[in-house]
């Protein structure tokens, strides 16, 4: 029988290759970066650490400890063994709740008929990499069409395209001809949400589907809202039995659920119900906001948008009722916010970024600052409790252990969080991939 011809290697080189592959994973594996600063904001505790110094491997923070020294200046666009940021203020990578990178608000209304439905793919692309920009090195988004979400995820993970770290809903879901179906059309188009939901059992095979198909968080609508049409934001339309369906099979497969809801009473069944995040929370009561304190449920409040929708929507083309809702709720979910707040009620930061254009999601911070917040509590919304309201213990925090996310600003953004706005540095897994030009 013949048999093929075999390489033989003496034992001896056998052992140096091995020794030097090793050696080279070794290296790659164990590379390392040190950052410095002025000052670094420890969103734990709410005090400057001085001088910082963070070593960094594989993308990840190995110690945090204040530097010898102060940081010596470095070339614009230093990287590789030390990122020196002298005279910058480090903050952890921003991270923003609620976002929908595949919509764009300069379409309103029936406009974005114009367009093929992959073009919204190609948008969530060039909006990732905006957000990225913008500081927010993590975001949830909460709701996409055709899994833009979840493919745009995988696309930044495999490194094939820039933007942030993205929790992907998939589609987001709720009753027939509610907020979260498709109401725009008449009955000839029978245009729907694949995964609209009418009783529990619905509800919870909706969640198997999505998460089947790459869902990290469920999204749910239990109100109406201000942008769909032929509801109001006052309206339930998920019941209790459905939204606590929701939460136990989610919560049997391991994932968290936001709920849409602008109304009192979606909002309190929704609470009622365990969920995870309650997002907009415009018409919340007093009961609510009790209930939101004593279950530890979190509020996503995007108090900024309103401005944008009524300078802007008009002329985008959305629809006059429904900038007819959005000037009726703006000012009051405002209050609420301030009422929440100072309640004790956990606050994250979402802006629904979509609704105004993406890269613009640190204008939020100064309007939080507005209806109550200190600066520090805003940045502590942006970073500790929303990590914690993912359930996430790699982000959020610079300290040992997470990833080695930052943003720089030149300042202190606790005296002016509005430096927040445009982070002149952007880090991401210890790597600089933003820095403005000094």
């Amino acid at each position: 029988m013949n048999r093929p011809n075999v390489l033989r290697i003496h034992p001896l080189v056998s052992r140096i290759v091995l020794f030097c592959l090793a050696a080279l994973s070794w290296s790659a594996q164990a590379a390392e970066v040190t950052i410095t600063a002025d000052r670094l904001l420890d969103v734990r505790t709410g005090r400057m650490v001085q001088n910082p110094e963070i070593l960094v491997r594989d993308g990840r923070i190995v110690s945090v400890k204040p530097a010898a020294g102060a940081p010596a200046a470095a070339a614009p666009g230093t990287a590789g063994a030390r990122i020196a940021l002298p005279g910058m203020t480090l903050v952890p990578g921003l991270i923003d709740m609620h976002v929908h990178l595949d919509s764009d608000p300069t379409y309103g209304g029936y406009s974005y008929l114009e367009y093929n439905d992959r073009f919204w793919s190609a948008l969530a692309v060039a909006h990732a990499s905006k957000t990225l920009d913008a500081g927010f090195t993590t975001v949830r988004n909460v709701g996409a069409s055709d899994w833009n979400d979840v493919g745009l995820s995988q696309a930044i993970a495999a490194g094939k395209v820039r933007g942030p770290r993205i929790i992907p809903a998939g589609w987001s879901f709720g009753a027939t001809g509610g907020h979260c179906d498709s109401t725009y059309f008449p009955p000839s188009m029978e245009e729907k949400n694949p995964y609209n939901a009418d009783g529990p059992e619905e509800v919870r095979k909706s969640v198997r589907a999505l998460r089947k198909y790459g869902a990290q968080v469920i999204k749910v609508c239990a109100t109406g809202g201000v942008f769909s049409r032929n509801t109001e934001p006052g309206q339930q339309q998920m019941n209790y039995a459905e939204l606590r369906a929701a939460v136990e099979e989610a919560a049997q497969w391991g994932l968290k659920v936001a709920a849409h809801a602008h109304g009192a009473a979606g909002i309190k069944d929704a609470i009622r119900a365990g969920i995870t995040t309650v997002e907009h929370a415009s018409l919340i009561d007093d009961e609510g906001i009790a209930l939101a304190k004593k279950h530890g449920t979190f509020l996503s409040m995007d108090i900024y948008n309103g401005d944008y929708t009524a300078l802007e929507g008009k002329k985008n083309g959305v629809l006059e009722d429904n900038l007819r809702k959005d000037r009726e709720v703006t000012e009051i979910q405002r209050q609420n916010f301030r009422k929440a707040h100072a309640a004790g009620v956990k606050m994250v930061y979402g802006t629904d970024a979509g609704v105004h254009p993406h890269g613009g999601n640190g204008r939020q911070f100064a309007v939080m600052v507005k209806y109550g917040m200190t600066p520090l509590q805003a940045i502590q919304a942006a970073t500790i409790n929303s990590a914690e309201a993912l359930g996430r213990a790699d982000v959020g925090i610079v300290e040992p252990g997470r990833y080695a996310d930052m943003v720089a600003v030149q300042g202190d953004p606790l005296e002016n969080v509005q430096l927040l706005e445009a982070p002149a540095v952007v880090i991401q897994g210890g790597t600089v991939v933003k820095r403005n030009a000094p």
